[in-house]
């Protein structure tokens, strides 16, 4: 029952890594090359869809801007056209060689529907640790009917996952309030 209760923490870590992952790709006024990191790209030359950091090199020159150096050259047409589909509100000049991307101050609307964006990705990804939970919590309640543990050790057993529910509830909260710091900063 030990390795449940691993499982359960590891279930739930993973739930928090994942939010992380997903509040990186949250524009915080900030240039940072993981704006960029889902961008498909659509290249003619090759007949496929790639993701751009296949197809090029993304770095942050500045703090509002983003520079993106094709490898090959000939893609630069469809690696400007994949970031402008790509539903980012960005506008890139390209010159030939590189690609700039400016990153547009935000506007404080803008800055409130991120938040809300930054809630309800909180509030998903609690409710994927409470998924977890009660995953795990059904696993014990059968290992107690079937005879594998006593009572006392199921009930020992149900408040170490509610212990773990809350840390990671807690964590969820600490990573969102961290975020939404960024966003609202001017």
């Amino acid at each position: 029952m030990e390795e449940y209760l691993q499982a359960a923490e590891d279930d739930m870590k993973a739930s928090v890594e994942a939010l992380g992952k997903d509040l990186q790709k949250i524009r915080t006024g900030r240039a940072t090359p993981k704006l960029l990191e889902n961008v498909q790209v659509e290249v003619q030359s090759y007949g496929a869809t790639m993701p751009l950091n296949q197809l090029a090199t993304v770095q942050a020159a500045d703090a509002r801007l983003l520079v993106v150096t094709p490898w090959d050259k000939a893609t630069l047409q469809d690696v400007e056209r994949g970031i402008v589909a790509a539903g980012l509100g960005l506008n890139p000049s390209n010159d030939g060689q590189i690609l700039r991307v400016p990153i547009p101050p935000l506007t404080a609307d803008r800055r409130r529907d991120l938040v809300k964006q930054l809630h309800t990705m909180g509030e998903d990804a609690k409710v994927r640790v409470r998924h977890v939970r009660r995953e795990y919590n059904e696993t014990f309640k059968e290992g107690e009917e079937s005879g594998d543990i006593t009572e006392d050790q199921l009930t020992r057993y149900l408040d170490k996952v509610q212990k773990l529910t809350d840390d990671y509830v807690e964590k969820i909260d600490a990573v969102c309030g961290a975020k939404e710091k960024e966003v609202v900063e001017v």
